[in-house]
This record gives C-alpha cells, structure tokens and sequence, in this order.
C-alpha cells in the first residue's frame, strides 16, 4: 500500500500539496480559529478524602474551597501601629471589594494564629473560587494595586499563594528548531534535506495543534496541551521525515529514479515510521489507564499530534522529494554560510533579546548572498556526502568494535545504566511547594516570610471540613480542635467561620514545609486515627493534603500504567520482528533508559545533588505527574530508535543471512540519523531545564537524560552488544506463535541497483 501511495504521490505531486494538504491546512486552521477553544485543566481526583472535603467546603463557600493565598506583611513598628493598621485595613477592605471575581479576606486582626509572637509579622488569607488561571491575573494585579498604600508606610509586604505564582513556558520550540537547522546541516551537508524534514513538521504541527484546539470543546484539554503537543509532535515529526528523507538520498546515490527512490524510502522507512508512530501513540494512550481527566487530555492531545505527524511523513513527504528529486544534495557553501547566520540572528532575537544582533545577522546573510556571484568559493557546492558506503564510516568501525568485545561491552554499559538508575529506589512522590520558586520572586518572598515568622508548616494549612453533629456545637468543636492541636506534628489550629449551618471549618497548621515527607506523615496520622478517635466526621482538603492525595493515587496507578504499555510494546515488537528475544531485549533496555531518568532527577531533586549547578531552590520530592509522562513519552521516543534500528538490521540479515555484519550494516546507516535526531530532542527538552520552574526543570532534565542515553548507551553499546552475542537466536520464535501473530512487515523490499 505505501508503494502505491509513494507513486501516486509522486505522479501527482502538485495536487497533494497545493490541492489536499495546503487547502487541509488552512480550512482546519480556519475552523480552529473560528470555533475557539474550551481547554481547561481538571485536577479532580474522585473517591478521595481531600475531594470530599473540598466539596463540602464548596457547598459552604466556593471562596473557601477555591484558591488559596496570601498578603504577608513584617513591619519592625509592629502591626498593630496605628499608621500600618489604618493602611492594613484599607487594603483588605479594597481587596473584599473586587468584583471581578468573588474574593473572601480573613484578615490578620481577626485570626490571632495569622499573627506571629512579635506582632512584627501577620498575614491576611485570601480566597478566590476555582477558575481558569487566566482569571486570576487580573485579581492579582488588583491585590498589589490595593496594597500599594501599606508598602508607603515602611512595611515590607509580599504575595504568596497561587494567584501570585508567575507561569512561563521556556522556549523549547524555538530552540528545538534552531538545533534542528543547525545540527541537520551539519550531519547531512544539505540545506534541503533539512528544510524537508522540518517543513513537513511544522506543517503537521499546525494541523495537530488545530485539531487540539477543536477536540477541547467535546472532551476535557489541559490548558497546556498545545505545549506538549508541540514538543513531542516536533520531536517525532523531524524523526519520521528524517529517517525517510535519508533513505531517499541512499536509494539516489544506488543509482535509482526520483519515482524508484520515493518509492523505496516509502516501503522501507516508510514501513518503520508508520510503525514506530504506532508504538508511541500505544504508550501514550497507555496513559488513559490512570484514570484521571487532565492526564487522559494530555495523552489524546499528544496521541493526536503523533497521528498527524505518521500521515504528513508518508503523504507530504513524499510529494516534497518528489518536488525537489537529486536536487536534494545541491547546497553551496553560501547557502550555509547564509542560513547559519539568519540562525544566529534568529537565536540573538529569541533568546537574547537583542534586535541589533539580529538585524546584523540577517543583513550579513544577505550581503553573503549578494556576494555569490563573485566569489567562486562561496558558490563552490559541500563536499558530497556519500550515503551508502556504510563499511568506511565510523560508526560501522564502532559497530564492530563493540561486537568484538561483547561482553566487556554488555558490561560496562549495565553497570553505568544500573548505576544512573539506582537512586530511584528511594523515589519519593509530592509536590515542590513555593520555597522552591527563585529568590527575588513574589512567592518565595512570601513564603520566607511567613516561614520566619510562624514555622514553614505555615504555608500549606490543612482545612478540615467537618459535617454532622459536631457542627455549631462550640464545645464539640473546641474539643476537635483540642485533639488536633495535641497532635505531633502541628503547630496550631483554629476554627474558622463559613456562612453554612451544615458544615464547619477547621484550619491546621503543620510544623513542618508542605514538601516535606513529615507533613505527608501527618495527614495519614490525622486521618487515620486522631479523627476517628474523636467521634468527630470530617474530611481533610486543601491544596497540601489535595496534593498528598494526588501524589497516593499515582503512585499506586504507575504501576499498572508500566504494566500495560510494556505488554502491548512487547506483543507489538514480538508480530513485527518475528522474534521472543529482540522485543524482550528491547523492553528492558528501554526500561533501563527510563530508570536513568528517574535516577538522576531523584538524585538531583529529591537527594539534592548539583540543586546549585541547576537551579533547584531545595531538595524536596518527585513532582507524581512526572514519572508517569516521562515513562509514557520516553518509552515511545526510544521504541522510535528502537524500530528504525531494527528494522535495518533485520532487513540487512535477510538480505545477507550474516548476522555480524546485519548489525555493524544496521548501526551504520541509522547512527547518523538517530544521532541527530536524538541531539534535537536533547536541545528542546534542555531548553526546559533553564526555565525558573521546579516542575518544568524535573521534567525537562528527566527527558533530557532519557533521549541522551537511549540514543548512545543503549542505541549504540547495548543493542549491538547483545545483538552479537545472541547470533541467529535474534530472530527465532516458535513455530506455533509465528502462526497465532498477525503479519506486520516493516522491512518492505529494498532494491538496490548497480551500476556497471
């Protein structure tokens, strides 16, 4: 079928890009603008003590079961100064009066346990119902702006809390992008065979984003899923289109047609991407086994974007080669010249911040352009680049380096992958609180603040919702909170008043940050045996004990998300490889490349390990969505490699019957392509280590780490390593399971010419 499909494109070149992908482009574009989106991000986790407990507070009070922050204020004259009262009270009065959005104000006068020992540091609580994040930007602006006049009298005031935490994405795009021109250039030598492959990327990057877009208004989106849609839809696009494109160049240097060789890339490599694309939407939709609406948005928006990117890679592709035929290696040195300054410019402009470097760029690029035609050595063409002579490059040399010696090799590489994965047996799961966020920040001025003045537990209060008899039963209520304050572990709690005759707030202060594993400790202790010994019925909610819930219920879900993916991988692997041993080995490497990721974000997250080097406010745990996506995505990135790697080798063993040289062959032709593909990814997901979020930076390093080591220790040591110590039993599989699986081949038939 990807025969007909590559000559169909090839016959009718024009009408699959001018007349279906363009006009496809545009209208789903058109479409996706016209009708909006609807993303939102739901945190709900159902059948869940904190869940409870929010909704009952929402019944009293949506401010109290909403958002939660504070306005932290340290005067050396003391609070209750005339001058900074009269100040202090205005300003909560003006915050009350918002109407923007319903805003409740539990001022510090009035709650003693918002007061410290000195009176020289107080805070007031304000609460906001749920909403969308772009809802709060205004309700911040406002709260400095009402609080500007207690600034004026000498106070110190900070903005702790949710509503003041600032949320920017890092540049990965732009830098993925900017890596992609440059490191394509300079491993393929072609100004065109690297714009092809991130064309066709950008092309099913837009599609997959509108459809995105469109799919938020019947099902549940995250806010952030066009980000992430982006980042792997890009990193897999330029694989696919990549890994196609080179296998095009190689059939042109065999000496076959522009029809022969779009024809041949379809049906070899074509085989692989549509493949490989299937194995990464698998571990992507493995995600729907955790159960929880965002992570479902997340794992279809991605799934969605991979989709495209199979579709543009074997339709769009190949009408762009069919377009461009042997001009494909045509590149003089002032096209790169050009291109590596407009990079620079680009870079400067993005990153820098700097529209002089930029134009300076630019203009230079222009002024190589011009220069062309009188000067021979910028319009001398590369160096030509041969393609298929995979013997005299150096990764067949070190291809068979590593085959003869196989079990030093297995070695050595096992022991630094178990090395790098043995921290992640302390992996401890919960959110980073707001102590983590950079110096100088609101929310961490904030948070110092109230940690100076009251004890870091202060900044993430429990709030008990308590229903039953015990409700506006003051002696009941007084004896609640007697027990709770005696329990090991808080440092005070105090009821507060909602306007409900149904139920009744208590809030707890813990002794210790909300990060810290004691604070976890607590909540289960408090959970499971001082409020049942209390007679009492009440729930614990808020975002530090919602958090600790969330955090249980992953744990407990990851498990069974691993689970389900590595079958399905396995099963998939096992029908197209036509082999027990190769998916199996595969399965367990990529494994192994997994747990380095995990073992290093441990060690540098949770152990504290380098935290200066990268950033890191303090050591604290394992943000529970992290090693979920990170096992989903990463899992599907290395099956990628895994499939183009593979499917040469089994190709090259068919062709030849010689293992050792299948493998050495195999390596060699797609080093170069994984190499570069792995280094794009590298650059984009590095891109996120240098964004001031603790989240962003665990995961950025994480799938950093990950692509880094899939692609060399893994790509590079292990699978020729254990490929050569396993010979011919590579391919063996029982004569009865050869029959039960379905036929899936990936291989296709290459035909090579010669030439007399």
């Amino acid at each position: 079928m990807l025969r007909r499909l590559a000559t169909f494109a090839f016959r009718r070149r024009r009408l699959m890009v001018f007349g279906i992908w363009i006009p496809v482009v545009v209208l789903i574009a058109a479409l996706s603008g016209a009708v909006g989106n609807n993303f939102r991000t739901e945190f709900s986790l159902p059948d869940s003590d904190s869940s409870d407990a929010t909704a009952l507070l929402e019944s009293a009070s949506r401010s109290e079961a909403g958002i939660n922050s504070q306005v932290v204020v340290k005067t050396p004259k003391g609070i209750d100064d005339a001058a900074v009262k009269e100040a202090f009270d205005r300003a909560l009065a003006d915050i009350a009066a918002i109407n923007t959005v319903p805003v409740t104000v539990t001022s510090p006068y009035e709650m003693p346990t918002q007061v410290n020992k000195d009176r020289t540091i107080a805070f007031a609580q304000i609460s906001i119902p749920r909403s969308d994040r772009n809802s709060w930007l205004p309700v911040a602006d406002a709260i400095r702006e009402a609080t500007a006049p207690l600034a004026a009298t000498g106070a110190q005031v900070a903005y702790g809390g949710a509503i003041f935490q600032e949320f920017a994405m890092p540049e990965s795009e732009a830098l993925g992008l900017l890596a992609a021109v440059i490191i394509l250039v300079l491993a393929f030598g072609s100004v065109i065979a690297m714009g092809l492959p991130i064309g066709t990327a950008m092309l099913g990057l837009l599609i997959g984003s509108s459809l995105v877009t469109l799919v938020s208004n019947v099902m549940s989106m995250p806010n952030e899923a066009t980000s992430m849609v982006a980042m792997i839809g890009l990193g897999v696009g330029i694989d696919y289109a990549l890994f196609i494109v080179t296998r095009f160049r190689e059939a042109l240097h065999d000496g076959l047609s522009v029809e022969d060789s779009v024809a041949e890339a379809l049906d070899t490599s074509g085989r692989a991407v549509v493949f490989a694309g299937i194995t990464v939407i698998v571990a992507l939709l493995g995600l729907i086994s955790v159960g929880l609406p965002f992570v479902t948005g997340f794992a279809v928006a991605m799934a969605i974007g991979v989709a495209v990117m199979i579709v543009a890679s074997v339709t769009l592709l190949p009408a762009l080669l069919s377009m461009v035929g042997a001009r494909i290696d045509n590149t003089s040195w002032a096209a790169v010249v050009s291109l590596t300054l407009a990079v620079v410019g680009a870079m400067a402009a993005i990153f820098a911040h700097s529209l002089p470097l930029a134009l300076a760029g630019i203009a230079l690029a222009v002024l190589v352009q011009a220069a062309r035609p009188f000067v021979p050595a910028l319009r001398a063409p590369l160096p030509h680049r041969a393609q298929n002579n995979h013997q005299h490059t150096v990764w067949w040399k070190w291809s068979r380096v590593v085959q003869h010696r196989p079990w030093t090799s297995l070695g050595v590489a096992t022991v630094l992958l178990v090395l790098l994965s043995v921290p992640m047996l302390s992996l401890r799961l919960g959110f980073g609180d707001d102590g983590n966020q950079p110096r100088g920040t609101d929310v961490r001025e904030a948070y110092d603040l109230i940690s100076e003045g009251f004890g870091p537990g202060f900044n993430g209060p429990l709030y008990v919702a308590i229903t039953g008899d015990a409700v506006g039963d003051k002696q009941a209520i007084g004896k609640f909170v007697g027990a709770v304050s005696a329990t090991q572990g808080v440092a005070a709690a105090a009821p507060i008043p909602v306007p409900s005759k149904d139920v009744s707030l208590v809030i707890v202060y813990p002794t210790t940050s909300p990060q810290d594993e004691a604070t976890s400790n607590l909540v289960h202790t408090l959970r499971t045996d001082v409020i049942p010994a209390t007679g009492v019925d009440a729930k614990i909610g808020g975002f530090t004990a919602g958090g600790i819930d969330f955090a249980d219920y992953l744990g407990q879900r990851l498990p069974w998300l691993i689970g389900i993916v590595l079958v399905l991988s396995f099963v998939l692997l096992m029908a197209v490889f036509r082999s027990v041993l190769v998916p199996l080995k595969a399965v367990l490497m990529n494994l192994l490349s997994v747990g380095s990721a995990y073992g290093v974000i441990v060690a540098v997250f949770q152990w504290g390990w380098l935290a200066d080097v990268f950033g890191v406010g303090k050591a604290g745990p394992v943000e529970p969505w992290a090693p979920m996506f990170l096992f989903a995505i990463v899992f599907g990135l290395s099956m990628d490699y895994e499939v183009f790697l593979l499917s040469r080798m089994k190709e090259e063993y068919h062709r030849t019957g010689d293992n050792g040289t299948s493998v050495a062959d195999g390596v060699a032709a797609t080093a170069r392509v994984i190499t570069a593909a792995a280094l794009i990814m590298v650059c984009v997901f590095a891109a996120f280590v240098l964004a001031p979020d603790r989240q962003l930076k665990l995961f950025g390093m994480g799938m950093a780490v990950a692509v880094f080591v899939d692609a060399t220790v893994v790509r590079m040591i292990l699978v020729p390593a254990t490929m050569e110590l396993l010979g011919d039993r590579n391919w063996w599989i029982p004569a009865w399971l050869d029959r039960l699986l379905p036929r899936i081949d990936v291989e296709g038939k290459h035909h090579v010419h010669t030439i007399n």
